[in-house]
């Protein structure tokens, strides 16, 4: 929030009547749901109504969480609320939105709208990201973009933000009026008007005037020309100087055309000044290339340069939201999209699915499109899309559905209804498929997942795919442009699953991987991943794989260089190879007092091709190390003026780790070493803020024991209960990598955002928590590591790092991808 709300404003915004005061601090925070509560003390629950849940069940949740100030829409349930101020009003959403427009009215910053049909989400985050690297910026948070979702996602606007980007979406008549004055955008944009949300509107005008609506007072809307109905109905409610329009034929004030290319798309930008300029990007579907424009023409409307905007393209992801990748059964992997159900999403989601790794055969399972206006129209559509992305199976649930008529090469199977598909999928032989499966929300499709996706016991690591790029983005931000990454994934990925990653990296860009060992190289290889690979210690027994695969090892002794440089003159062939060169880290590695042979050894065994030459910089992490790091980084360039004298060329250069770009940016070279960063945590302190965590751990409750004062808990009877309480016991353990050494209440986990003593030893595969006095059931979740528990804090509860606790992440515990 931009400012702290008194009572007094609250009770004037909401016009709302204190029907009980206690204590009241200054609210900072206000949440509808209980389980997203972090402070509670300055948070404001208000009880909202809704089609499946009603606020005011959870006000004791609330409660329990340290929340004092309430918004009700009756009294009901308040009898148990001691010490708190109530405040009753008529509608607990009037209220919610009376006080997000008070917090717009805040703010003094510029405010970008967004509305269509299709593509917010997407044009709200690629604006984001390239302009969070010049500004600091709120915008929605996943989709929140309903009556409201919009209010939530102005409360996360605050004083320091410069900008705020907000997306607005609606389903029936009078709604946008009510989030035009929430948002009151100074910068509008129309994405287009398609068929989501059709069965509100008595026509496709009537959704378009309705939308409009938002722009009411913006002082600049953009929107494609190109989209005649959008055009004229622009035109025709706003003056000229108003309106913003771009193009990919001339005749908008910005033309965009596009040309497709062997690895991505050139996009020539006309001004209205006449200015010429190209953009690049690897982007060649038409859904992309057109919110990729949208995005370009807002960033320049808002100042940047069109430079400034070119360096965020290359990292900028094509994903939906709300995709999930799940391990399925007999090999399939699966991707969850069980969400919702249109036209444009599903095209979105068989984009995701066809940049998986090959699989045997690709599969749908879809559903009726409920939102869709008229059916023929588009099941053919359907139809098309089934083609385009060569599907080979689909198998299609609901009424409507049955209108479909795939292409020949393509096999549909009709089901009326989940259950009845559900009884047949067993006979289908699904094995190394990848899945989607796409489903209105009426249908169930979740049932589905859970009887394709491999059996878990209770605990997972889940891996936000969209963290890792944010943080990937992040770094980028703080290199040149002519700076190669190469990406740590040894460790099984530092415990979040390498193949996946990998292969995530790549849509990403980066330019090397490196592996620990020849066998992680090889996986890789075999999941089709096929960015250059170092392997840090390779064996000599593995240099046929190497060869074989296509990997690049590490040599650091004259003894391995003259083995390997052998191995490939008896086999006749040549080996790209990393130089590995000891400055002080005193580990592995050549010393200055090898080169001369070295020397020799390149000369004598030219089939070695050097790829690179690096060091390791022993304390990057902390300052009190710089003087010795910055003499290693002297030394290592001497060291490699030697080696390039030898060679007649000049191999990449490449000495920080993610420690190190953020310490030394002037000591980039050629390329960076980015490992612990990637997944969220920067050992120096200094950027802690602009990373996510990557990794969430977590488990459920398989029982709860009332136990007395004096009962003991675990073997050696090391847990004692000092007074009478509650125990839970969740599903995870040593042999799951919860480290034994937070037994004994050394170690806390998150339930329901409150925090839980561990009590007693932890076992192989169960450990105990006191849970006395919360409001807790069997089946809860509960987080080992992740939001709300610092891995860099629990790690400093043992003595440990971060590190230790990402890798000893037992390969038991099923990994989930996800994009939120």
């Amino acid at each position: 929030m931009v400012n702290a709300l008194t009572l007094q404003e609250l009770l004037l915004i909401t016009n709302g009547q204190l029907l009980h005061q206690g204590h009241h601090p200054s609210v900072t925070a206000i949440s509808t749901d209980s389980r997203k509560i972090y402070h509670g003390k300055q948070t404001l629950f208000v009880a909202l109504k809704g089609f499946k849940v009603n606020g005011h069940d959870y006000l004791m949740d609330a409660f329990s969480k340290g929340v004092r100030t309430f918004i009700v829409e009756n009294d009901k349930h308040i009898s148990p609320l001691t010490d708190c101020t109530i405040i009753v009003v008529k509608s607990a959403l009037e209220a919610l939105q009376a006080l997000a427009k008070w917090n717009r009215n805040q703010f003094s910053g510029v405010v970008i709208g967004i509305t269509g049909s299709n593509g917010k989400t997407i044009i709200k985050e690629w604006l984001g990201q390239i302009l969070a690297s010049r500004f600091d910026i709120a915008k929605s948070p996943k989709s929140y973009n309903s009556q409201t979702g919009v209010p939530l996602s102005i409360f996360g606007i605050e004083n320091h933000h410069k900008a705020a980007i907000i997306e607005a979406g609606i389903s029936l008549p009078g709604e946008m009026a009510k989030l035009q004055t929430i948002i009151q955008p100074n910068i509008g944009i129309m994405t287009n008007i398609g068929t989501a949300h059709a069965e509100g509107f008595s026509s496709q005008a009537e959704k378009l005037h309705e939308k409009l609506l938002l722009f009411k007072d913006a002082q600049l809307i953009v929107y494609r020309k190109d989209h005649a109905a959008i055009h004229r109905a622009l035109t025709d409610q706003f003056p000229s100087d108003r309106l913003v329009s771009w193009s990919d034929q001339p005749g908008g004030d910005y033309t965009l055309s596009t040309k497709k290319e062997k690895e991505g798309s050139k996009l020539t930008l006309i001004k209205p000044d006449l200015g010429l300029f190209t953009f690049h990007s690897h982007f060649t579907d038409e859904a992309s290339l057109e919110n990729l424009r949208h995005t370009i023409v807002a960033a320049l409307v808002l100042g940047l340069s069109e430079t400034q905007i070119q360096q965020s393209i290359p990292v900028l992801d094509t994903v939906e939201m709300r995709l999930t990748l799940k391990a399925g059964i007999h090999q399939c992997l699966l991707i969850d999209d069980t969400y919702n159900n249109d036209l444009a999403g599903l095209d979105i989601a068989l984009e995701f699915l066809n940049s998986q790794r090959p699989k045997k055969r690709k599969i749908l399972i879809l559903s009726d499109l409920l939102q869709a206006g008229d059916k023929s129209s588009v099941y053919d559509s359907v139809s098309n899309l089934i083609s385009h992305y060569q599907l080979d199976m689909v198998f299609a649930v609901g009424s409507d559905i049955g209108q479909l008529k795939a292409p020949p090469s393509c096999t549909v199977n009709f089901f009326r209804d989940t259950a009845h598909l559900l009884e047949k999928l067993p006979t289908y032989a699904l094995q190394d498929d990848l899945i989607l499966i796409k489903g209105a929300r009426i249908f169930q499709f979740e049932r589905v997942v859970d009887a394709l996706q491999e059996r878990i016991h209770g605990t997972v690591l889940e891996i936000n795919l969209n963290a890792l790029r944010k943080n990937f983005t992040f770094y980028k931000s703080l290199l040149k442009p002519s700076t190669k990454t190469m990406i740590m994934v040894k460790a099984f990925a530092y415990g979040g699953g390498a193949t996946e990653i990998a292969h995530h990296l790549e849509q990403l860009k980066a330019d090397y991987l490196a592996v620990a060992y020849t066998d992680e190289g090889v996986s890789l290889r075999q999941e089709k991943i096929k960015l250059p690979i170092m392997v840090l210690n390779p064996v000599q027994e593995s240099f046929g794989n190497l060869i074989k695969y296509d990997l690049e090892p590490v040599v650091y002794s004259l003894s391995f260089f003259r083995q390997l440089g052998e191995y490939c003159q008896s086999n006749a062939t040549t080996i790209k190879v990393h130089l590995d060169l000891d400055t002080g880290m005193h580990r592995l590695g050549f010393g200055e007092e090898d080169l001369e042979a070295l020397g020799t050894l390149l000369h004598q065994f030219p089939a070695l091709q050097i790829a690179s030459l690096y060091t390791h910089l022993a304390g990057a992490d902390e300052a009190l190390h710089e003087g010795y790091s910055k003499r290693q980084l002297a030394q290592f360039q001497s060291m490699c003026s030697t080696i390039k004298g030898f060679l007649g060329y000049a191999p990449l250069m490449h000495a920080l780790n993610s420690a190190g770009i953020v310490r030394y940016p002037a000591h980039q070279l050629d390329m960076v070493r980015l490992g612990i960063g990637l997944y969220g945590i920067e050992v120096n302190g200094l950027h802690e803020n602009a990373l996510q965590p990557v990794s969430v751990l977590k488990t459920t409750i398989s029982q709860i024991k009332h136990l007395k004062k004096g009962d003991t808990v675990g073997y050696s009877r090391k847990g004692t209960m000092d007074h009478d309480g509650k125990i839970a016991t969740i599903a995870i353990g040593y042999a799951d990598g919860y480290d034994r050494r937070f037994s004994n209440g050394t170690g806390q986990v998150l339930i329901n955002g409150q925090k839980a003593p561990v009590i007693g030893n932890i076992c192989m595969d169960m450990t105990m928590i006191d849970v006395t006095g919360m409001n807790v059931h069997e089946g809860d979740e509960v987080i080992i590591y992740g939001h709300g528990l610092s891995l860099k804090e629990q790690a400093k509860a043992i003595g440990t790092i971060p590190y230790e606790l990402l890798t000893n992440i037992s390969s038991r515990v099923k990994r989930v991808y996800y994009l939120d």
